[in-house]
């Protein structure tokens, strides 16, 4: 399938579509989701592929992607999940919580997200894709919350956004 981004406007409807890299160079608003998956007091995170064109060796959530075209969220979040940490599609019972957008710039790329918060409780196998995942690990929620006040230049820019928003919907 074709890397072909959804562009949305600020209340999330499709105006658009386009190409990945383009989308990027042209700071194009567009659909976005960052899964978090969780398990016994515990998140996983993962540390970015160090050679990625963006965030490249910081810590993130345990996986982010943009749906494709014709793809629906909670479908593109599972097509992912499996691709990143090997998590077989369909075994996981993931759900939206929030969104927000978000812009940030990486030189002549930007990431100008409607970035879409989707949750799962998981406690079985990963299989991190070398190409996506420089390492991972789980981490307690009173030490992420930690380590985001005292580190935050070791997380991406959008996990300090996505984090807390996740933090309290697990702890509550």
């Amino acid at each position: 399938m074709k890397d072909e981004l959804i562009w949305v406007d600020l209340n999330d409807n499709v105006v658009g579509h386009g190409e990945k890299l383009e989308t990027h160079k042209r700071n194009i608003l567009h659909r976005a989701f960052s899964v978090f998956l969780y398990s016994n007091g515990k998140m996983l995170i993962q540390q970015r592929e160090k050679n990625k064109y963006h965030s490249g060796g910081l810590w993130a959530n345990s996986c982010c992607s943009h749906p494709r075209k014709g793809e629906e969220l909670i479908q593109a979040a599972n097509r992912r999940v499996e691709e990143e940490l090997g998590i077989k599609e369909g075994s996981l019972a993931l759900k939206k919580i929030d969104s927000f957008v978000y812009f940030q710039s990486y030189g002549n790329l930007s990431e100008y997200e409607f970035d879409h918060i989707i949750v799962g409780e998981y406690d079985g196998d990963i299989v991190a894709n070398p190409e996506e995942i420089e390492d991972y690990r789980w981490v307690e929620y009173d030490e992420l919350a930690k380590e985001l006040m005292e580190h935050p230049e070791q997380f991406s820019a959008w996990f300090l956004i996505a984090a807390p928003r996740v933090l309290e919907y697990v702890t509550n």
